[in-house]
């Protein structure tokens, strides 16, 4: 398919939040480890993976029933998101050129967010980085029925934008946020997560790879057959 059969395909960007635009799974394990070992919960490797990419009611439960962590979950869900909200509020951890990409990008893409964070979180950081407008829809998983890997959250981003999904391009960084996005029948582009990078299987469901955020344009979303730059 040539460059000029794509772009009237492709019609809208669908960013995950997390790992793409911020540099956040840092401040996330900070803020989720600190607190269940203040619980007298168990955090480690294991705990951490397999977290990534779920929504805020299965993660939350997770830390009560796996973890250990005594708190209900919705007393464990709100309380991590107060203390995340506090680190946001201190520094944003915006990933370099966020902003530019965004606005670069809008000029010629509808686009979206589908994330694993909780709506405030969404909303104060597209806030703080003053992106909000750039953005048609955005979707928490906590507003789905179940979160990354399941489609449902790419899904819903789509249904929003009045876009089908086949028209859209995924941006994202973690295996579960590749094989969510596949799933719903998306194309994605992987900017691996370098702290907490995806499994070589879900990384090779990506139709594109990148290093970095920065090598993300209009002429890559567009073209077929991406290589890894």
């Amino acid at each position: 398919m040539s460059v000029g059969s794509t772009e009237l395909a492709i019609r809208a960007v669908v960013f995950d939040l997390d790992g793409v635009l911020i540099q956040s799974e840092e401040v996330w394990d900070t803020v989720r480890e600190q607190f269940t070992h203040e619980r007298g919960g168990r955090y480690d490797e294991e705990i951490q993976r397999a977290m990534m990419g779920m929504s805020s009611t299965e993660w939350s439960r997770y830390l009560h029933d796996t973890a250990g962590v005594p708190d209900g979950p919705e007393e464990i869900n709100a309380e991590v998101v107060r203390r995340m909200l506090r680190a946001y509020e201190d520094e944003l951890p915006l990933i370099g050129g966020a902003q530019d990409v965004v606005r670069r990008l809008a000029e010629d893409f509808t686009l979206a967010v589908a994330s694993s964070s909780n709506r405030p979180l969404i909303d104060a950081v597209l806030r703080e980085a003053e992106l909000e407008q750039y953005f048609d829809a955005t979707v928490s998983s906590e507003e789905v029925a179940h979160g990354k890997p399941a489609p449902d959250v790419y899904l819903e981003a789509a249904r929003r934008l009045g876009v089908e999904p086949a028209r859209c391009t995924a941006i994202e960084d973690s295996h579960g946020g590749i094989r969510s996005a596949k799933a719903a029948g998306m194309r994605v582009i992987a900017i691996p997560n370098p702290s907490y990078p995806p499994d070589a299987e879900s990384l090779a469901q990506a139709d594109a790879t990148l290093d970095s955020l920065a090598g993300l344009t209009r002429e890559k979303i567009l073209s077929d057959g991406l290589s890894s730059t």
